[in-house]
């Protein structure tokens, strides 16, 4: 099989980055959580008291980092961030963060070398649309709210372990609001991506199902 670019979009809460972790393990290629990538730089502008309507200094901090994101670990400019990064706090700074056009263009660029040679499995929000418009492989990853939500609040690393359903629903909507509305790459299902609601389905359900879109193109 030839090495492919496969993009997995979707809302917080649907399963992305486990989903796209298997599904990258099972092929044997690299997956890169795109949104670590703007959470690393939410936290280093908070690190560094930096603004983040500051377009121009946020998005200098951006192209000045180095930023390494692997399955299991993010670094930032030596600083591991892979638990910092993971709280409400942060969240809420990289839907702001991904909000600025300059910083998501020194993003994007960067995660289109790490996809330039293919065998990758990258997830986001824009990644099918905007990253790699033609990617071999489109999926977008769906949930009801509720099941999104109470995904989340059960999830220490995502609600601080402390967060109830109904308030993670209240953030979860406000972060989708802020991903669909943005200007520059917003949310949205591209046209010829396949659309796998995740409702009441197990993970490897979710994958076999990924992976079978996968093998059709191969």
């Amino acid at each position: 099989m030839k090495p492919l670019i496969v993009a997995i979009d979707g809302p917080s809460g649907a399963g992305k980055g486990t989903v796209a972790r298997a599904v990258a393990e099972e092929l044997g290629y690299k997956h890169v959580d795109s949104g670590a990538m703007y959470r690393a730089v939410a936290w280093k502008a908070l690190h560094e008291g930096i603004a983040l309507d500051r377009e121009d200094d946020v998005a200098g901090l951006a192209d000045a980092s180095y930023i390494d994101v692997t399955t299991w670990r993010v670094t930032i400019d030596g600083h591991d961030v892979t638990r910092a990064i993971r709280t409400p706090e942060i969240d809420r700074a990289a839907a702001a963060v991904a909000r600025l056009p300059k910083v998501r263009a020194v993003l994007v660029e960067r995660q289109r070398r790490l996809g330039a040679f293919g065998a990758i499995v990258m997830e986001g929000r824009d990644i099918g649309t905007v990253v790699f418009p033609h990617a071999d492989v489109k999926i977008y990853l769906d949930a009801t709210p509720d099941e999104r939500a109470r995904r989340r609040a059960n999830d220490p690393a995502d609600s601080g372990g402390t967060s109830s359903v109904a308030d993670v629903a209240t953030a979860l909507t406000a972060r989708d609001d802020s991903d669909r509305t943005r200007k520059t790459s917003p949310l949205v299902v591209a046209d010829d991506a396949v659309r796998v609601d995740t409702t009441d389905k197990s993970v490897g359900e979710v994958v076999e199902a990924v992976l079978n879109v996968i093998r059709s193109r191969a």
